[in-house]
């Protein structure tokens, strides 16, 4: 090793992004400087994401894409966490696999490895069991919970990511996470506090509430409601601060913790709400709860409270024993419940979960005709909905400035994901900047406004 430069390469969710500004915290404190490009780095890291199939093999391909020999590759995040040793036997290119737990002592770890030392990978096992289901008598020597720590932040832009907690209790028939997430471990209100005021002093003027399941939030400390006085808090940071709620489970919203992100001053009016399907059967057969009846109660007491809520989900179709009728029925839900964004997926088999073992699987060629019926009909609707915002009135945190000055950023209805608005004004804008606008026309879910 000629220096002691290292690149941190992050892929999956927001959540892994807080990780990697956890771990860039932790080298930059063990003498190693971060650098953003892998070509000037003496060693790089690679935060990857076991989800899915297809974003494994984006991890396994960024993996190999930097291993040429020239500096050593290791391999963190959920993908090593998650497979340990069978991954650093099937992936000998990479230098060494690590998990969550040597995050305390990367920089020493890194080290040894760029010296030539050959690690020992570690060997998996349900993080669920480090701790127990909550409430939560938590150990005095709890395990490393990845971005529960200090950060630097590896991007600049006015929009940050914080993680309130991480783990999930629940036990989806189609999910894997809590295996190698662990049990649901909320971070302390005043460590949360404390990064938020901390970001907004760098500049940030949207903070995404991340986690795993955020509407659990306070449970293991003895307060299922935590989250409504905890939101008011943090959305009084700033007068121009927005915060935006990321991850909620339908089953555990609450009628105060919907009011609190409709009406709350700084609280976006947004609702991530992972319904996953409307079928009553096909949820049950997920291990969730619902259905069609209650999912739209509950987007109509959002849009009672917030009539231009926006209102994002994700559906999987092709679920083991999803009949032609519980299509029908999730159709018939989207088409009443009006929302802004829908995330469509596939279903597949993943390791170590209970659906795998299900039978009555439906074939891959009628779940990829449901997957792309589903996208057309989302699109339809998703860019109808956009349309009637035309004429509204919307507020706008500016994100992006190209060449010529136009300014690009989001609504407090569009979430990272959920589109865009491109704003035209007399004066030039500036990053960071939040203005309001009146919206002139919209292309699909992005939309055009004018100062």
């Amino acid at each position: 090793m000629s220096g002691n430069r290292v690149a941190l390469l992050t892929l999956g969710c927001a959540r892994n992004d807080v990780d990697s500004d956890d771990l860039a915290s932790r080298l930059n404190a063990d003498g190693w400087v971060v650098v953003a490009d892998a070509d000037d780095a003496d060693a790089v890291i690679v935060n990857t994401c076991g989800f899915v199939e297809s974003a494994k093999k984006d991890s396994i391909d960024t993996i190999l894409g930097q291993a040429d020999g020239s500096k050593p590759v290791v391999a963190v995040g959920c993908l090593a966490q998650r497979y340990g040793d069978e991954l650093a036997q099937a992936l000998p290119e990479a230098d060494a696999v690590l998990g969550f737990d040597a995050y305390p002592d990367i920089g020493a770890r890194l080290r040894a490895v760029a010296a030539g030392e050959k690690l020992e990978s570690h060997s998996p096992s349900d993080r669920r069991k480090l701790l127990p289901l909550t409430p939560v008598d938590r150990p005095a020597a709890s395990p490393v919970l990845p971005g529960h720590g200090t950060r630097t932040r590896l991007h600049d832009g006015p929009v940050e990511s914080v993680k309130i907690a991480s783990g999930c209790d629940r036990r989806c028939t189609f999910c894997a996470i809590p295996t190698f997430r662990g049990a649901f471990v909320s971070r302390r209100p005043s460590e949360v506090i404390d990064e938020a005021r901390d970001l907004v002093a760098q500049g940030v003027r949207e903070l995404n509430l991340v986690s795993e399941n955020s509407t659990s939030y306070g449970k293991d400390l003895g307060d299922v409601r935590l989250l409504e006085a905890v939101l008011p808090e943090l959305g009084s940071i700033h007068e121009d601060l927005r915060v935006r709620l990321a991850y909620l489970q339908p089953a555990e919203m609450r009628p105060g913790l919907v009011e609190i992100i409709a009406t709350t001053p700084g609280i976006a009016p947004y609702f991530d709400l992972s319904f996953q399907h409307a079928s009553p059967t096909v949820l049950r057969r997920m291990k969730r709860f619902g259905g069609t009846e209650q999912f739209l109660a509950l987007v109509q007491e959002v849009r009672k409270f917030a009539p231009e809520a926006g209102i994002r989900t994700n559906v999987i179709v092709g679920f083991p024993g999803e009949t032609d009728e519980e299509f029908a029925e999730l159709v018939a839900f989207l088409e009443a419940a009006d929302l802004d964004a829908v995330g469509v997926f596939p279903y597949s088999d993943e390791d170590g979960t209970a659906a795998l073992d299900l039978t009555d699987k439906v074939p891959e060629d009628v779940i990829e005709q449901r997957r792309i019926a589903l996208v057309d009909l989302v699109n339809d609707l998703s860019d109808a909905r956009a349309q009637r915002r035309i004429g509204s009135e919307v507020s706008v945190l500016i994100e992006e400035l190209d060449e010529s000055g136009l300014a690009v950023g989001r609504a407090l209805h569009q979430g990272p994901e959920d589109g865009d608005v491109t704003v035209s004004s007399a004066r030039r804008l500036s990053i960071g900047e939040v203005i309001r606008a009146t919206v002139t026309s919209s292309m699909g879910v992005d939309l055009q406004a004018e100062v």
